[in-house]
Order: structure tokens, then C-alpha cells, then sequence
């Protein structure tokens, strides 16, 4: 079949944002991060720490959410989130945007909610866009400030306001032109989908069903 063509697994960003997870948990998402060679593990801020210490030197990166799920915490709260995730190890910050900051026009200060981020923690930044709850020209408008702002990805969602389409992808992938990387998140539960999104365009792929990923990719 032609999506066996594309090998997903290295695309993946393991994802274990359920708040009831404990440490065994997150202990089981490096360990299965590592032991298939997904990306990162992606986890809440108050988890980076325990995955710094079970990804040391190994290839996995660690990743985390800031302003999450809403993105309507304060511009300060979410920059102090973002350093001190940093600060504990974090390389990759996935940002949650203001939607209401865009949908009042209030460009400036969108800008400077994601740009303070990139610029102070130096990390990859990927700037969750919520793609679901926004019109067409917000989307692009949103992407636009956000790669001016200097973020290193443009991710579809988050999952709590639905999933990746490939219409999404393809959408963000003619605006980026190449600029920045996508990553596509939310409801992708398949290899069949997740290849099609990375056939579409994206470079990362966010979902929590990695592990049933890589067993359906055994059996085809």
C-alpha cells in the first residue's frame, strides 16, 4: 500500500498529557520513546524534570506544553512556564496562542505573548494554533505573526477542540512555504493517518497512540 512508504515513527512526539499519569507512567513513555525512537516524549511542565532524568543520553528529546490547554493564562505566567521548563530541561515548548488576543485584533500583543517565549528560552517553539476554532483568514493571520514572532513550528491543535485534519496540514504548509516546520496533533490514531498528515506536509507528529502505531506498522 503507498502509505507504507513513509516511515512514521521517527516523526513522532510520544504524548502523555493525562493529569491522573503518575511517575510509572511517564517512566513507561521515555522507555517506549527510546526503545522505538520516537522524537520526544511530551508530557505536562510538572513531569519534565522526571523525563530529563530518564532520556539522559539518550536520543529521545523532551518536550512539554505551556499554556495549556487554553493559552489564556497571562503573558507573564506563560513566559515564567516556559523558563522554568527550560530551565529544568525542556528543549521543545509546545505553546498554546491567545485565541481571544486574535479574535479582538489585538495583534501586537498576540505577538508578544509567543515571541517573548522564543526569544527568552531560545528553545524549539511550536505554536499551537487551535486550527478548529479559528476562521480560514485566522488561521493565516495567526501563522503569519507567529513565525514573524519566531517560533519553530506551527502545531495544528491540541486535541481538546478536535483533531489534525489533512486540509489543516496542507493549508499551514502553503503558508509556511518551508519557513517553519508543522506538526500535526490531535485524534491521529492510525499509521495509515498519520502518514497521510506527513504526506500533506507535516514535519512532527503529536499523538499518545505511538506505541499502537508502531505494533499496526509490525503486522503490515
Amino acid at each position: 500500500m503507498p502509505y507504507l512508504e513513509i516511515d512514521p515513527v521517527p516523526y513522532i512526539d510520544h504524548t502523555l498529557l493525562d493529569p491522573t499519569a503518575g511517575f510509572d507512567r511517564i517512566d513507561q513513555a521515555c522507555a517506549e520513546a527510546d526503545r522505538y525512537g520516537f522524537h520526544s516524549v511530551c508530557v505536562y511542565p510538572y513531569y519534565v524534570q522526571r523525563v530529563v532524568e530518564n532520556l539522559n543520553r539518550k536520543k529521545p528529546k523532551v518536550c512539554t506544553v505551556i499554556g495549556f490547554p487554553s493559552g489564556a493564562s497571562t503573558s507573564a505566567t506563560k513566559l515564567y512556564e516556559a523558563q522554568e521548563a527550560t530551565d529544568r530541561g525542556a528543549t521543545e515548548l509546545d505553546v498554546v496562542i491567545n485565541l481571544s488576543l486574535l479574535k479582538a485584533g489585538e495583534t501586537e500583543a498576540f505577538h508578544r505573548d509567543i515571541a517573548q517565549i522564543c526569544e527568552s528560552t531560545g528553545q524549539t517553539v511550536k505554536a499551537i494554533l487551535e486550527m478548529s476554532l479559528l476562521t480560514v483568514e485566522e488561521q493565516r493571520l495567526a501563522a503569519e505573526i507567529c513565525m514573524d514572532a519566531g517560533v519553530a513550528f506551527l502545531k495544528t491543535s491540541t486535541g481538546w477542540s478536535g483533531g489534525a485534519t489533512i486540509e489543516q496540514v496542507k493549508l499551514l504548509k502553503s503558508i509556511t512555504q518551508g519557513r517553519v516546520g508543522i506538526k500535526a496533533s490531535g485524534g491521529i490514531r492510525s499509521a495509515e493517518q498519520a502518514i497521510a498528515l506527513i504526506e500533506a506536509g507535516a514535519n512532527r507528529i503529536g499523538t499518545s497512540r505511538g506505541v499502537e502505531i508502531v505494533a499496526e506498522l509490525k503486522q503490515l
